[in-house]
């Protein structure tokens, strides 16, 4: 697959990756008695240039994701600009000397997953514009990954709530060798339990997957932008 963030940018290849994997998350929806709509597109736009994910942009996509707070307050004030139905999210990991900028900069943030992350959001809760929140769950308990862990889900969510703080959705990233499909049913039925609307899971390779389990966000990078540029 050609990267398209490190050569001169080819629209018609932008289009044909984007309707591509339109019909696959349908196709998918269809497959599991859902309805398309149900499925939110995020493009995974972390290290590609701003006339790359300007493309995408012209072709209809609205909802994006980025993993470096900095890297999206560099590139996203002028890509927003006439564009109110935009929806940033951040994907990646989130550290406390970076909350207030990352709550200036991103309408969702997705990986909030402990009590010091928790208390650093509630102190700014009342700011314009506030985003919406989603705790990262580390379904597969690896060490290496952030996320509250299965078990420790409902504690942690009644201390958010405790703080003011309300919580819209849960992300998970499952082990890369584990089938994905028992951890991205684990992260729906938690969302169900306590009753969150919003249900982030599925990549590239699984989305389909994620989406027949009940995804209601599906973060798709390398499909729709090529490989991952080295930073």
């Amino acid at each position: 697959m050609k990267n398209l963030g490190a050569e001169k940018i080819h629209e018609p290849l932008c289009e044909k990756r984007l309707r591509e994997v339109q019909s696959e998350i349908e196709a998918a929806a269809l497959a599991a008695g859902r309805a398309p709509s149900e499925v939110t597109l995020l493009a995974i736009s972390k290290t590609k240039p701003a006339a790359l994910i300007e493309v995408f942009l012209n072709l209809g996509v609205r909802h994006f994701g980025e993993n470096r707070v900095q890297e999206a307050a560099e590139k996203w004030p002028d890509l927003r600009a006439g564009r109110a139905d935009l929806e940033l999210h951040l994907v990646g990991p989130l550290q406390r000397n970076k909350v207030k900028q990352a709550v200036e900069v991103f309408d969702v943030i997705q990986t909030l997953d402990r009590e010091k992350l928790a208390r650093a959001l509630a102190a700014l809760k009342d700011a314009a514009d506030f985003p919406k929140l989603y705790i990262q769950v580390n379904t597969g308990a690896e060490p290496q990954k952030s996320g509250v862990l299965p078990q420790d889900l409902p504690e942690f969510h009644a201390y958010c709530t405790q703080l003011g703080l309300t919580i819209d959705g849960l992300m998970a990233i499952p082990p890369v060798d584990e089938p994905a499909a028992r951890h991205f049913e684990l992260l729906a039925e938690r969302a169900a339990q306590f009753g969150l609307a919003n249900v982030s899971m599925g990549m590239s390779n699984d989305f389909a997957t994620a989406i027949a389990c009940g995804a209601t966000h599906v973060r798709v990078g390398t499909s729709l932008f090529g490989a991952r540029d080295t930073v």
